[in-house]
């Protein structure tokens, strides 16, 4: 079957709740994919971060393999042998005493905010419903029906209503609005260190340990989600590392499996994960042998192959390059190690047509938001394979 078989049956019998290009991948092996036609592309865009690993990488895939030859599901209604290696490992690597895993990045955000409100209600003395979370304009942090309550993107809650109330928004970066909006019911402030859907938003430098500060002294929960910018995506471990910063809790997903299984996890202190008792909160699937065994490897990798090194050292090859071309559509150049965001004028017309003619050139790249452009290729990625897609990338940009 070719492209437009494949286009056909999406369009025939799959919900329209997105929009992709019209490429249809079949395979891929490191930092490259290939379509049904069997042309080869550079993917620049790495699953939104989740396959920081590289497509298919092969420790990963056997671990993969391997796990779910012997044991897959328990539930957690019986303990394996996979679960307690994971947390220990996780836990030794970050820094954090407690680990709770779920599955998808969503359902951390869901169990992070349920921890802050409980943690407000037992440790901290806030009346019962009562618990505020302070969040930022242009976030991204999934979308529940709790998540899109407090997205200030109206496509998003359109239709979705009632919403989940308890969120206060405010602008993104804006140290002064944060202190304005906590209050003595205030629990928690969660954050991305980069605004990743939001357009590649990088906020003022200091403001993350501002907001550290801060929240230490009003005795607020900083929560930061780290789903898209953690895991070496941005040249550090974590985003906050950039300012060493250690939040309160610290939410990751997408890469934690390198692709190849949904797992997500939040960490945090004793104290606060520890407000949860039996029957509180829990997933099927969370912490199941086959996603802890997959999580395990994954994290292995990152760090024996330094990743996170190739993160930062072609990251900074990378925006250099892209602030050297002239072209007449840029606005602006941002982002922190592989986490890139181009900004187009608005008279540029919009990024998806530059990411179609990307693809006609064989780079995989995707908008975030309508006028900014997002690269971010597997850390895997080798300066050649770069210098491959900056030539097609200047070529696209300089169009007129």
């Amino acid at each position: 079957m070719d492209t437009k078989h494949y286009l056909y049956l999406e369009n025939q019998y799959g919900a329209n709740n997105y929009k992709p290009l019209d490429v249809v991948i079949t395979k891929g092996q490191g930092v490259w994919v290939e379509d049904v036609d069997g042309v080869r592309y550079l993917d620049c865009l790495s699953a939104y971060s989740a396959v920081n690993q590289g497509h298919c990488h092969p420790k990963i895939v056997e671990t993969l393999v391997e796990q779910a030859q012997k044991l897959q599901l328990t539930s957690r209604a019986f303990r394996n042998d996979q679960l307690g290696p994971f947390y220990k490992q996780i836990c030794q690597m970050t820094g954090y005493e407690m680990a709770l895993p779920m599955n998808t990045g969503a359902e951390a955000v869901e169990t992070a905010l349920k921890a802050a409100r409980k943690w407000g209600y037992t440790i901290k003395g806030v009346p019962n419903d009562k618990a505020e979370i302070i969040v930022c304009d242009g976030n991204f942090h999934g979308r529940t029906v709790t998540v899109i309550s407090f997205s200030s993107e109206e496509q998003y809650r359109d239709g979705f209503g009632p919403y989940t109330p308890g969120f206060v928004n405010i602008p993104y970066g804006d140290l002064e609005a944060l202190r304005s909006a906590i209050n003595s019911n205030t629990v928690a402030f969660l954050v991305e260190p980069i605004q990743g859907e939001g357009g590649i938003l990088v906020p003022p430098e200091g403001y993350l340990k501002a907001a550290r500060d801060l929240c230490a002294e009003q005795n607020v929960l900083l929560i930061a989600d780290e789903i898209q910018t953690g895991l070496g995506r941005t040249g550090k471990l974590f985003a906050s590392d950039h300012e060493d910063v250690k939040p309160d809790m610290v939410i990751l997903g997408k890469a934690l499996s390198g692709g190849a299984y949904p797992v997500s996890v939040v960490l945090s202190s004793s104290e606060i994960l520890g407000v949860f008792n039996p029957g509180d909160h829990g997933s099927t699937y969370g912490g199941n042998p086959l996603g802890c065994a997959v999580a395990q490897t994954a994290l292995e990798v990152l760090v024996e192959e330094k990743m996170i090194e190739n993160s930062a050292k072609l990251g900074d090859y990378f925006q250099e390059k892209l602030r050297a071309i002239p072209s007449p559509h840029v606005k602006e150049v941002r982002g922190k190690g592989l986490l890139v965001g181009v900004e187009l004028k608005p008279e540029a017309g919009g990024g998806r047509k530059f990411c179609e003619a990307l693809q006609e050139r064989g780079v995989l790249a995707k908008t975030a938001h309508a006028n900014v452009i997002r690269f971010a290729p597997p850390l895997i990625i080798s300066k050649e394979d770069m210098d491959w897609a900056l030539e097609r990338i200047e070529e696209v940009l300089m169009i007129t």
